[in-house]
């Protein structure tokens, strides 16, 4: 690293301290887009509820579930509700009543 530093581990440690998450986001057939994570601070808002809320307050009002691919699902996708607790860089697809996903 730059004079000896090591820049990644020194990331790695400010997003543990300040409890930062990404959360990358899949459209219904495209790719995840792993170019703009949604960020989510703090240890209580990282479930697919804090997430909605954070994408826009009335998401919630059509959620039906969400896929979820990465460290906190048990399956490839894991079918998901609210309240599942999400992992850093977890891969998130919310379907909305009537079988839209955003």
């Amino acid at each position: 690293g730059f004079l000896g530093w090591n820049i990644d581990y020194l990331k790695e440690r400010i997003w543990e301290y300040m409890q930062l998450t990404r959360i990358y986001t899949k459209p219904k057939g495209l790719m995840p887009d792993f170019s703009a994570p949604v960020i989510m601070r703090g240890a209580n808002v990282k479930t697919v509820e804090g997430f909605c809320k954070k994408i826009h307050k009335r998401l919630l009002d059509d959620f039906k579930h969400a896929l979820v691919w990465g460290a906190s699902s048990k399956h490839i996708p894991q079918i998901v509700g609210k309240d599942h607790k999400l992992a850093d860089e977890d891969v998130i697809q919310v379907v909305k009543r009537g079988g839209a996903a955003l």
